[in-house]
């Protein structure tokens, strides 16, 4: 579920003071100043996804598009525009269903038609809230940057509580994701009306890791409505946990899941849902000494992975009390309800063409998510295609498959 934790913490902090300095320079760029939509103070409460303000982040030829490609190891060949990419803040709701304000990018080409297709990249799994598509130049971007490049405009929420958005992210919690997603969608279509790129209303989804369930859920949303100006035209999830409860939540145990991801996924999941699901009344009762005093602030949003992973144990079964470590091997009442509520992402009938990419040597989210959810897509009448891409790592599955849904979705196209 983690898209943070594909390099070692030197390999990824050396990149991120490369691309930080890409950044500042984007900020530098004549003309980049917030453009406030609604006035300031106003009280109203404002529809969902009613664009806040358009603040532009960064402005990249087609040759820095390709260098910050490179850099993270993919295939540039579908990019022939530069980009233009924006900070979009918009009206939304949190997981209670109270007016909140959200954060993504809106990313555009530097060319090709006026009137543009919209992809939605979700993004994976991020503890910092810096590390969302709209607050940094890193590996978030990687899609925007590569859809965009290749023609499309892209839409990639940050979800609630990161970017810039208020309050601690209610991580895997799939139907404010999913509301948050949908608004974004509308709040890109009023921000590239204002830019003069109007979109067709064609959707095509796509996301990675923690995202690729949210693609899922999302395409299942537009299929069934959710936007009448929005048309699902092709799905391409990328390595998502869509099945916590049949195959993540096992994989703790068995050696699926590795150990420093397991133990991160964990506790970030029972932080986040214990605010929706009365898991637990003390992490005391989850939790052993001394990381029950530590573990909720440590998912406040401004702590790096690495960090956070040090600071808790070394195993899932070292983490966890010897009780709950039992009661999560064999999941019941609202500790099952929180898994439930995230899975049954893929029971539905798309009209459109799916592919499913993801890799045998993935140790994050093990390829049996997604061959579940095939199979459950399969079930209900659907024609998917698994891209299996053979031995990759849960990043490696992103770096191989992007350029790919880039293609498969020129295929669609056409």
């Amino acid at each position: 579920m983690s898209d943070e934790s594909h390099k070692s913490p030197e390999k990824r902090t050396s990149r991120r003071a490369r691309q930080g300095l890409a950044g500042v320079a984007a900020l530098l760029l004549v003309g980049l100043a917030v453009a406030p939509v609604a006035a300031a103070g106003e009280q109203r409460i404002e529809a969902r996804g009613t664009l806040v303000s358009v603040t532009p982040v960064a402005d990249r030829d087609i040759r820095q598009v390709k260098e910050f490609l490179a850099g993270q190891d993919v295939a540039s060949d579908p990019v022939r525009y530069g980009v233009r990419a924006y900070r979009l803040t918009y009206r939304t709701v949190d997981p209670y269903g109270r007016p909140t304000t959200a954060t993504g990018l809106l990313t555009l080409p530097k060319g090709g038609a006026h009137r543009l297709d919209l992809v939605s990249d979700t993004h994976g799994t991020m503890v910092h809230r810096a590390y969302a598509p709209s607050a940094g130049e890193d590996f978030g971007r990687i899609p925007s940057y590569l859809n965009a490049g290749a023609g499309r405009s892209v839409a990639a929420p940050d979800y609630l509580g990161l970017g810039e958005g208020p309050g601690p992210h209610p991580y895997m919690d799939t139907a404010s994701s999913v509301t948050a997603s949908v608004d974004m969608l509308r709040a890109a279509r009023t921000a590239a009306d204002r830019l003069d790129r109007p979109l067709t209303g064609d959707v095509y989804a796509t996301g990675f890791s923690q995202g690729g369930q949210v693609a899922t859920a999302l395409g299942k949303a537009l299929a069934q409505g959710a936007d009448r100006h929005f048309r699902l035209r092709a799905l391409a999830p990328v390595s998502g946990p869509h099945d916590l409860e049949g195959q993540e939540m096992p994989g703790l145990y068995d050696g699926r899941v590795n150990d420093t991801s397991g133990v991160f996924y964990i506790s970030y999941w029972l932080v986040a849902q214990n605010r929706l699901h009365p898991i637990y009344k003390a992490p005391s009762e989850v939790f052993r000494v001394p990381f029950a005093s530590r573990v909720e602030a440590l998912f406040d949003g401004n702590h790096e992975q690495e960090d956070v992973v040090k600071a808790l144990a070394p195993s899932v079964k070292r983490l966890l009390t010897p009780a709950f470590y039992e009661r999560l091997r064999h999941p019941a009442g609202p500790l099952l309800d929180a898994m439930r509520s995230a899975d049954h992402t893929c029971d539905w009938k798309p009209g459109v063409p799916v592919r499913l990419y993801d890799g045998d040597n993935d140790t994050d989210i093990p390829i049996g998510n997604t061959r579940a959810c095939a199979d459950t897509l399969v079930g209900q009448g659907a024609r998917v295609r698994v891209v299996d891409q053979g031995a990759v790592d849960h990043f490696g599955s992103l770096a191989v498959s992007a350029p790919q849904v880039v293609r498969f979705f020129d295929t669609v196209r056409g």
